[in-house]
């Protein structure tokens, strides 16, 4: 199973939802597929696409967030799952896709490559109750739908393959992505009649 395929299957889902991403491969394979103004790629903070997601799901909880992150990020910032599983945001969707490698600074394996480090059982030692674990595009494609279903904070760990986009490439800066997504985030909170 390949990432970009994870994504392509979701794509659909994100027209109306907040969607951050960590940096790298991730963010290039969305962005690729189509950019959207809902769409966040957390440039040069390796480990905190998670804790964006947080901030913003719990700040915004009439919105559904979604978090894109990959193996190497997340285990930068473990802490994540125990701040997630104490605050336990209800419309917090935190996909990880675990690769094994840190494909995007350089190839190297990471901690979940030998097979002694599993994400999800990590996520529900945390105190996560919803964690799915596929390796299938049809175990991922079964999760991610039951995730949006569901009114409860969710983990999705996705095996995926070591591979990326051919090139690393937006024609969309880091300072121009954040006002752009800020004001995506006001007029529609504006329109719905909420606080921004």
């Amino acid at each position: 199973m390949e990432r970009a395929g994870c994504i392509q299957m979701m794509y659909p889902e994100l027209e109306d939802r907040i969607v951050v991403t960590i940096m790298g491969a991730c963010a290039q394979e969305l962005y690729n597929i189509g950019h959207r103004e809902n769409f966040f790629y957390l440039q040069h903070a390796m480990g905190l696409a998670s804790s964006i997601g947080l901030g913003l799901a719990v700040h915004l909880p009439r919105e559904r967030v979604i978090v894109l992150d990959g193996d190497g990020s997340v285990l930068m910032n473990l802490g994540t799952f125990v701040t997630l599983a104490r605050y336990r945001p209800t419309n917090l969707i935190h996909v990880v896709f675990d690769n094994g490698s840190l494909l995007s600074t350089g190839g190297f394996e990471s901690q979940t490559a030998s097979g002694h480090t599993d994400i999800a059982a990590i996520a529900r030692g945390a105190g996560i109750e919803h964690v799915a674990s596929a390796s299938t595009t049809t175990e991922f494609g079964e999760a991610f739908v039951e995730a949006l279903e569901r009114d409860d904070l969710s983990v999705i760990v996705a095996k995926v393959a070591a591979v990326g986009p051919e090139h690393y490439g937006m024609d969309l800066h880091l300072p121009e992505n954040a006002f752009r997504f800020k004001r995506w985030i006001a007029d529609r909170t504006r329109a719905a009649g909420q606080p921004a």
